[in-house]
């Protein structure tokens, strides 16, 4: 287990040793909320996973009861629009939207504000039956700010995003898997279970063409059909050089279990 401590709470990172790692937000007194020393230990350990080739698939939680309430309010109240604008934010939530493994959320109780935002930069979002969705960000006098007007948008489209943005309301757990937002709903003791048990099937698949696949999707939101065609099709013809190609395809005829290398 390695720990960093964030003001008042710390971000943990176990690794499990099956190709899997959880990172987890731990602020209790603060409802997990974000504030910087999180961001930025959310940061470092995901830009340390993106290049550690032994991790497949990762999961990102705070506790069974709250996932992230939002960010720290207490941070912001009294920063300049400069002063916003130079803590460059935006890297830290590029750190676990870009990178390559997949990442599966598991929601429990409330993921606001920048806690929904970091649920949607990842792959996946599985949520508890009591989970609470949301952007409220409006009834402070701002708008969601990394990311949540776009990747709503995209997510469930521009109308069902302007209902939860420009009133900050709050969704359910079914509501949201109605809409598209959130993957699987799963009971509330079962969340972490059903994620960390989903990073588990997926790190025994080859790397390189689960790795590919989430980069084909993501792209997808950001290019034209055609273009979005003609990735995918080079990537597919790039993973016929690859070894675990060869493995998967033969297991397969040879009737056995692969062993995918990552190679």
């Amino acid at each position: 287990m390695t720990v960093i401590s964030t003001d008042g709470g710390e971000v943990l990172l176990e690794r499990h040793g099956d190709g899997t790692a959880t990172v987890r937000v731990h602020r209790p007194d603060a409802r997990n909320a974000l504030n910087i020393p999180t961001r930025q230990g959310l940061a470092q350990f995901f830009n340390e996973l993106g290049d550690d080739e032994d991790i497949r698939a990762i999961v990102l939680t705070g506790s069974d009861e709250m996932f992230v309430a939002g960010a720290d309010i207490g941070d912001m109240v009294d920063l300049s629009a400069v002063e916003m604008m130079k803590r460059r934010s935006e890297r830290w939530w590029a750190a676990v939207a870009g990178v390559p493994q997949p990442v599966i959320a598991a929601v429990n109780g409330f993921a606001l504000g920048g806690g929904l935002e970091l649920a949607m930069c990842c792959d996946v979002i599985i949520a508890g039956r009591g989970a609470k969705l949301g952007l409220p960000e409006v009834r402070l006098g701002i708008i969601p700010g990394a990311g949540g007007t776009q990747r709503l948008t995209r997510a469930v489209g521009k109308f069902k995003a302007m209902r939860m943005i420009l009133n900050g309301e709050l969704i359910d757990a079914e509501e949201a898997f109605a809409m598209g937002l959130v993957s699987k709903v799963t009971e509330d003791a079962e969340t972490y279970e059903e994620a960390i048990k989903m990073a588990r099937d997926i790190a025994k698949l080859p790397p390189l063409s689960v790795q590919t696949a989430k980069e084909a999707v993501n792209m997808s939101e950001d290019v034209s059909l055609q273009a979005g065609l003609f990735m995918e099709r080079k990537a597919v013809q790039v993973l016929f050089a690859s070894h675990d190609k060869k493995e998967g395809m033969g297991a397969f005829l040879e009737k056995r279990k692969p062993e995918f290398k990552g190679e």
